[in-house]
């Protein structure tokens, strides 16, 4: 029976359940609004030009079916492997694998390229302090938070991340009032028409608009330390609706103040913006703002990191000890291990600083995607083996249900199709990343298995 508590939930005991709903959301929210949006949306804009609105559109819509599916899963299972757990339980051990091990390399990875941004927003205030040091100082800070309680965590991300969110959204205001009263001139087709780049430009820049709203499936991972069951289903929707209105708010105001062909990855398009209002005071908090976000994003993904390698070292698939929890009830070694990302970016910040960020991004990209389509396909899975008895006394149900997760399935396997394919590097990438993991999970799975 697919709802029966499962042993994944059992192996996860002694995690401390303090998380609300709201806490759970800001983590989601913390992970995903980072350098994603800040940053990403840069490459993105430069990419497809104005018509980069319909590709938010399309991730927006990807990214509501993966909700939906976890949101259904986690309310049956709660679990800090979340996505893992759920394609262990409906798909099979190997992909199970595959998808907690990739996510967890690539998150942790990423954590690299919050901690690269945030070294690059500060040379705004400090252009002759190095990058290095910024990113130990703050390393250190994050390692601090996440060795404290989950419910000290979950209040400081809370905040933490409320901050960027609600200036992102007084900056949405802002931008739509200045486009309203005629102040700036809309610029969605003076530099070339909506589509500059061509009619097919808005599908390619499609993977930027998925790295940005990669942590919706966040929330799944915060229900292994849920307050109560109950808090699922409303933190799920709440997560994907900020996320929505946040992002589709901010991409088209974005594009409506700023020309797209006066973008780049070097500085948030959200300074550049301020700027050309000159508007220098708001410029300087604005950047304060995206170093929060990008902190924020660097913290939840630190936390979202060493649950996995918790939750992997509790089922077997990673050495025991990775699944000891200390008195504050914090995995410290999963936490410690989590980290590898930071002295990646350090190694990345020296050897090549202008393009850190997006060899950094790249990389993480694989792992994130893979965990939309397990978590799809486990959701497909799982839904089929239910009677329409067993769906109506589910405690949250997907608007969208079986078809809504296969035809979300489809889609984001093109995206994946179209990353591996779009060039050799990321080709070769792949192969030797994905190879890598087969050949672990081979060597760990008669361990896991006894």
């Amino acid at each position: 029976m697919p709802l029966a508590p499962s042993a994944p939930e059992i192996q996860e005991k002694g995690l401390h359940h303090q998380l609300t709903a709201g806490q759970m959301t800001m983590v989601a929210v913390g992970g995903s609004i980072g350098t994603g949006l800040l940053l990403g949306s840069a490459a993105a804009l430069e990419m497809a030009g104005p018509s980069v609105i319909l590709s938010y559109i399309v991730a927006a819509f990807l990214a509501y079916t993966v909700a939906m599916a976890l949101g259904e899963l986690a309310s049956m299972h709660p679990a800090a492997g979340s996505f893992g757990v759920y394609g262990e339980l409906y798909l099979n051990q190997y992909l199970g694998f595959l998808c907690r091990a990739a996510y967890w390399a690539a998150i942790a990875f990423s954590i690299g390229a919050e901690l690269v941004a945030s070294a690059a927003y500060m040379t705004y205030w400090f252009p002759t302090v190095r990058g290095e040091v910024w990113v130990f100082v703050f390393s250190a800070l994050l390692l601090i938070v996440n060795l404290r309680n989950v419910g000290s965590f979950g209040r400081f991300e809370f905040w933490f991340a409320m901050i960027k969110f609600a200036t992102i959204a007084a900056f949405i205001l802002a931008g739509a009032a200045l486009l309203l009263t005629g102040r700036v001139a809309p610029q969605y087709t003076a530099q070339g028409g909506f589509l500059p780049k061509g009619p097919i430009a808005p599908l390619l820049a499609v993977f930027w608009a998925i790295y940005a709203f990669g942590g919706v499936e966040m929330v799944a991972v915060t229900t292994g330390e849920s307050r109560s069951s109950k808090d699922i289903p409303r933190a799920t929707r709440l997560t994907f609706l900020l996320l929505a209105g946040i992002y589709l708010g901010a991409i088209t105001v974005l594009v409506g103040v700023m020309p797209w062909n006066h973008t780049g990855v070097s500085e948030s398009p959200f300074v550049s913006v301020l700027r050309l209002a000159k508007v220098p005071a708001a410029a300087y908090f604005m950047n304060f703002v995206v170093l929060t976000a990008a902190l924020s994003g660097a913290n939840a993904k630190l936390y979202v990191a060493s649950r996995l390698l918790f939750s992997m070292g509790r089922s077997g698939w990673a050495p025991a000890r990775v699944g000891q929890l200390n008195a504050a009830g914090s995995p410290r070694l999963a936490l410690l291990v989590s980290s590898y990302g930071i002295i990646t970016a350090l190694i990345i910040e020296n050897w090549a600083p202008k393009q850190a960020f997006l060899y950094i991004m790249g990389a993480a990209f694989s792992g994130l995607i893979l965990s939309w389509v397990i978590s799809l396909a486990a959701h497909v899975s799982f839904r089929w083996r239910l009677t329409p008895q067993q769906v109506a006394a589910m405690p949250m149900r997907s608007p969208l249900g079986i078809w809504g997760s296969l035809f979300g399935f489809v889609l984001v396997s093109i995206a994946v199709i179209h990353t591996l394919f779009s060039s050799r590097v990321n080709q070769i990438g792949g192969f030797v990343f994905f190879s890598a993991l087969t050949i672990a999970y081979f060597l760990l799975k008669p361990r896991s298995s006894s």
